[in-house]
């Protein structure tokens, strides 16, 4: 069906493959067909990182499921987290449409959606919904936080915090996202000063109760990123998240001239880069989460063995379709019998 659906536009097909799932996450023996067709578990790709639990190293990136319809879906699926959002503490519509764009010859997308979503509110009802009817996710599930659009910079501590508190009953652990390309100014969040000022607030709050991640751009200079680790240690965040989509442009095949933030296979090395960096750093004090351009199991492979103890794809379940993750999963535990691994758990990274 792909090459049907590729001739259609990008946001209107995601839309629709996103009432499709929230039509089979409220349907039991659909989701077991799903599970069986999708989802291959093995007690070998079982991780833990941040006090938490994953069947498999494998969760979807924050961007695709912002407003929570799917979470049992993607379970299903065969995912070993969801990540849901970015949420913001009120509702908003984005940028103008259209706001994605496919370059199926680089394997890549360009967006640049500017945290379209229903607000924190309405993200809490439907999780609290999905909490009392079915029980909790299967699997753990994070709530990525971004900054409302219309809250000037320095009001961004008390947005977040709105959020943070809204969902709270909710996320097994919480990302902020400070490095989306698409909302004017949110990257100045990173700088040194107004970042320590959301960090302090934000672990106030969460005192080390649930796990709080901090997902970084690819796209900051290594002087940067030694500033963010700083603060990240000195706050006793749980992890990080690398990365979120670049701005840059180099080596695209396809002659497109959108703004936005690039994901897909041509963020693959930059993203591999900061994860090594990032490892390197840190010598294991701190979990990593490594997204972009994974698209295969020698991709999951390659990120575990460089430092990343999980790993989220996004990209490439666009590009590859729901088998994905039968197939990193089958891949990894393949590669683990060729290298005489018995579990993940025994896999040890190398600087």
């Amino acid at each position: 069906m792909k090459p049907w659906l590729f001739r259609q536009d990008p946001e209107g097909i995601h839309e629709r493959v996103m009432l499709l799932l929230a039509w089979l996450g409220q349907r039991g023996p659909s989701l077991e067909l799903i599970r069986q067709l999708f989802s291959l578990r093995d007690p070998r790709l079982e991780v833990s990182a941040f006090g938490l639990r994953f069947p498999n190293p494998i969760g979807l990136a924050a961007g695709f499921d912002k407003n929570a319809v799917a979470v049992r879906t993607w379970a299903a699926l065969g995912f070993g987290h969801v990540e849901i959002g970015s949420v913001t503490a009120l509702p908003q519509p984005g940028n103008p449409r259209p706001r994605l764009f496919r370059l199926p010859q680089d394997q890549a997308l360009i967006n640049r959606m500017g945290f379209n979503n229903e607000g924190a509110q309405a993200v809490a009802a439907r999780l609290a919904h999905l909490q009392e009817t079915f029980g909790r996710p299967p699997v753990p599930l994070g709530i990525n936080l971004g900054k409302s659009r219309v809250t000037p910079l320095e009001e961004a501590p008390q947005d977040y915090l709105q959020s943070l508190s809204r969902l709270w009953p909710y996320g097994d652990y919480f990302a902020i996202n400070v490095s989306s390309p698409n909302t004017p100014g949110l990257r100045a969040l990173q700088d040194k000063d107004r970042l320590e000022e959301l960090l302090a607030a934000l672990a106030g709050f969460v005192q080390g109760q649930k796990p709080l991640l901090l997902k970084i751009a690819p796209d900051l200079t290594w002087e940067q990123i030694d500033e963010i680790l700083a603060l990240v240690e000195q706050y006793r965040l749980s992890g990080l998240i690398a990365t979120n989509t670049t701005t840059a442009r180099s080596g695209l095949q396809t002659p497109i001239d959108e703004v936005g933030g690039l994901s897909g296979k041509p963020l693959r090395a930059r993203s591999l880069e900061v994860l090594k960096y990032l490892h390197a750093q840190l010598q294991g004090r701190l979990p990593i989460v490594s997204v972009g351009g994974i698209f295969s199991a020698e991709d999951v492979w390659e990120r575990l063995s460089n430092g990343a103890t999980l790993v989220q794809v996004y990209t490439g379940l666009v590009y590859e379709g729901p088998s994905l993750l039968k197939k990193l999963c089958r891949g990894l535990l393949e590669r683990m019998e060729r290298e005489g691994i018995a579990s993940l758990a025994q896999l040890k990274a190398t600087p």
